[in-house]
């Protein structure tokens, strides 16, 4: 996470939120054979954060019992310096990303059935709701069949860190210029974001 403190963000309900949301995430692990990464659909559940991989995947066997990085992040935009009010500026990147820490635990099939669904009700709410996909409509033959092609996992996190960087901090003519350069490149997203960070200021 970056360092300066004026672009971090601590509150845990937010991140937790921010990781159901964005749903999709890099998870980390190092062993004695090597790092490992996997690309993977992520739940939340409470305050704890569930996925699954292939059986398949190389880090499969990697995963039960041993510490994890989850990496989710989302918006993001290069920032040239000549989008300032003030000389001597350098080019940044926005972003906003969270880290979540801890050790994995294997799901029981129930529990993975229970996180499929609830993955695919989320999801699906989302961008098929007038026609809902459930598990009712496959032949039950073929569900079990794929569920043994997969292994889930949870993850009680240990720690929780994340930064959203949008120039939050800078002055009031950099911030506008800011605003007006991201706007030039159609960035509105980006826009958002730094009015979301400074709308009480």
């Amino acid at each position: 996470m970056h360092p300066n403190p004026a672009v971090e963000w601590s509150d845990e309900a937010e991140m937790l939120g921010f990781v159901a949301e964005r749903a999709f995430g890099h998870v980390f692990t190092a062993t004695a054979e090597g790092l490992f990464v996997v690309h993977a659909p992520l739940v939340v559940a409470g305050k704890k954060v569930q996925f699954h991989v292939s059986r398949r995947n190389r880090i499969a066997e990697h995963l039960a019992g041993n510490p994890l990085l989850i990496s989710v992040s989302g918006r993001q935009a290069y920032q040239s310096p000549n989008w300032y009010a003030s000389e001597n500026q350098v080019g940044t990147w926005h972003y906003e990303s969270v880290e979540i820490e801890g050790t994995a635990r294997p799901l029981a099939e129930a529990e993975l059935v229970e996180f499929l669904d609830l993955l695919s009700e989320t999801m699906e709410a989302r961008y098929s709701p007038q026609r809902p996909w459930i598990r009712a409509k496959m032949e039950r033959g073929k569900f079990d069949a794929m569920l043994q092609a997969i292994i889930g996992f949870e993850l009680d996190p240990s720690e929780i860190r994340g930064t959203r960087k949008f120039n939050q901090q800078k002055s009031g003519d950099d911030l506008e210029a800011t605003i007006n350069g991201q706007l030039s490149v159609g960035r509105e997203d980006i826009v958002a974001a730094i009015r979301e960070l400074t709308a009480n200021d």
